[in-house]
């Protein structure tokens, strides 16, 4: 049994497709998903979607390319929403100085802002960050929070050890199944098993043999398995060790 920690079937991509998508999942063993919502109309529906599921959680926040928009009317909004008893994280948060959309300043004010919230509320943070990884680790070891997740990891082991250092798990989605992907390779490898994590990001970082077209949930088999064969271990190893450190970051029973 498999739980995708981190994916968006609450975007466009799913909108005719939707439940034959967690079907799919569920005949490949996905049991549980975490949907992440990222601005106003993905959280709303990642909202719905844990509502009408038993098997799907919600992480909620709001998104570093989104920084520019962040305000107190959404932040109002948003601490009203992570009472909600199936959010189990505050995410994706964190800096993206890939596509800039807000300037540095803003996405790190916006990014402490809501770590202090994830206190307020006593929920871990997911973290989303591209080409930032300094800064990122910067300013989360200057903050206090309830642990969390490198969502999508893309950093080297010595990153990874940092992380480990502040209490996050680390997470790793179909990149790693890329076959330059080196460095997560070695992440894959070295990685303490019980702070390893599994997601898919879908619709997005399709693994091999799937690279370059839509992602869904199913396909998070093929990061456990990938990441079995590099640690030269079963994949229902990966599947059983994932699955009981989700529940316990999430404090599911």
């Amino acid at each position: 049994m498999f739980f995708d920690t981190h994916t968006h079937v609450n975007v466009e991509a799913f909108e005719l497709d939707l439940e034959e998508t967690l079907q799919r999942a569920n005949e490949n063993g996905v049991t549980h998903f975490a949907v992440v919502g990222f601005d106003t109309p993905t959280i709303q529906k990642s909202l719905e979607l844990s509502a009408l599921h038993d098997n799907i959680y919600s992480i909620i926040g709001w998104h570093p390319t989104e920084a520019g928009v962040y305000t107190k009317a959404i932040e109002e909004k948003l601490q009203q929403q992570l009472i909600d008893k199936k959010v189990v994280a505050l995410g994706e948060i964190g800096l993206d100085y890939h596509w800039m959309t807000s300037p540095k300043d803003v996405q790190e004010k916006v990014f402490r802002r809501q770590i202090a919230i994830s206190r307020e509320h006593r929920l871990p943070i997911s973290i989303h960050t591209r080409e930032a990884m300094e800064d990122t680790y910067r300013i989360l070891k200057s903050e206090m929070f309830y642990g969390g997740i490198m969502h999508s990891f893309s950093g080297t082991v010595e990153d990874m050890y940092r992380f480990l250092d502040l209490g996050m798990h680390i997470s790793l989605s179909g990149v790693v199944t890329f076959k330059k992907a080196v460095d997560l390779h070695d992440v894959a490898k070295k990685v303490p098993l019980d702070r390893l994590l599994i997601e898919t990001d879908a619709p997005y970082l399709a693994p091999v043999p799937f690279r370059g077209k839509r992602n869904e949930p199913s396909y998070v088999r093929f990061v456990a398995e990938k990441i079995a064969e590099l640690r030269e271990c079963s994949i229902q190893e990966i599947a059983e060790a994932t699955m009981k450190n989700a529940k316990e970051l999430f404090e599911l029973r």
